[in-house]
């Protein structure tokens, strides 16, 4: 029986954000700009602290791989959602939805403890200026990078596996607009205790462990900030941070909504809209944080701009 169901199974169906017609236009016009913002802004911050001479510092390095995982995860689930507005039926392969699940996990687990690392940065740069090119070295910058690259590898295998060496039931309707862990799990027709707990385990253990990372850090920046004697190093300690702030409290709090919600108050149609704003835009918004926010960008862009203009004039 378990053979046949995975025989037989070999595509889903994918609800969609909306199932009203007269809304699929408007949605498709909307995420579009969003999802195009989104691959620019990212495409633009990877290019421009590679580039930049004076963006070549531990900040910037973890920037860009921020934009790398933001570019990850939105283009894991955007192209797909984008050409389910102007389909007839919303379907996505067996292997594909497994491909697309795995991709997802690596890219927002990894975008978790880059945001840790990033956290860290503004620590020992507040805290310890002095010290700071001594403590973020290349080597210790390359491995805060490479260690959740590979966590999240182990963790998007572990999970993906779990559920498609599962059998499904004959039902194939995914309550989702892209293949999520949880509304995959409603379609298994056997006992999905175990891989519940490891979801469960593994979420809990990233969110937490990263929050608390971040949650000490600032609060050891703030205790710093609030012995400088001068206004004007509060001033510029708290805009060193600004930007990573604003970030991580939009990202944590997107996240904590959806996971910590009560169980009465939870539903497919609230993760749809929490789902649709950390995979689409989260990662349209960080790239316009930093560029709007930080001097640096500002003069980096501006300094691009004027060689690009004097190479084609």
């Amino acid at each position: 029986m378990e053979t046949q169901n995975r025989t037989v199974l070999n595509e889903f169906i994918l609800t969609g954000i909306t199932d009203r017609p007269e809304l699929q236009a408007p949605l498709f016009g909307l995420f579009l700009i969003i999802y195009v913002i989104s691959v620019v802004g990212n495409l633009g911050m990877i290019i421009l602290t590679k580039v930049d001479s004076r963006l070549q510092t531990p900040m910037y390095f973890f920037l860009r791989h921020l934009a790398f995982t933001d570019l990850g995860y939105s283009t894991a689930v955007g192209p797909k959602m984008l050409a389910n507005f102007v389909v007839g039926q919303n379907t996505i392969s067996y292997y594909f939805c497994a491909i697309q699940l795995a991709f997802f996990l690596v890219f927002i687990v990894s975008e978790i403890f880059i945001l840790s690392a990033m956290s860290y940065d503004r620590y020992v740069a507040i805290c310890n200026p002095l010290l700071y090119p001594v403590i973020m070295s290349p080597r210790l910058c390359q491995l805060l990078v490479a260690i959740p690259y590979l966590y999240s590898t182990f963790v998007s295998l572990l999970v993906t596996i779990k559920i498609f060496n599962l059998p499904f039931c004959g039902y194939n309707v995914v309550r989702h607009f892209y293949c999520d862990s949880l509304p995959l799990l409603s379609l298994l027709c056997s006992n999905t205790h175990e891989v519940e707990m490891i979801i469960l385990s593994l979420a809990g253990f990233d969110l937490i462990a990263s929050l608390l990372v971040v949650l000490v850090s600032y609060l050891l920046i703030l205790e710093s900030i609030l012995r400088m004697n001068s206004a004007e190093g509060r001033y510029k300690a708290f805009s060193t941070c600004g930007s990573h702030l604003t970030v991580v409290i939009v990202f944590y709090g997107t996240l904590l909504f959806m996971y910590v919600q009560p169980e009465s108050s939870h539903s497919f149609d609230s993760d749809k809209v929490a789902s649709i704003f950390y995979t689409l835009v989260i990662p349209m918004l960080n790239p316009l944080i930093y560029s709007l926010r930080n001097k640096d960008v500002k003069c980096a862009l501006q300094r691009v701009w004027k060689k690009l203009c004097n190479t084609f004039s």
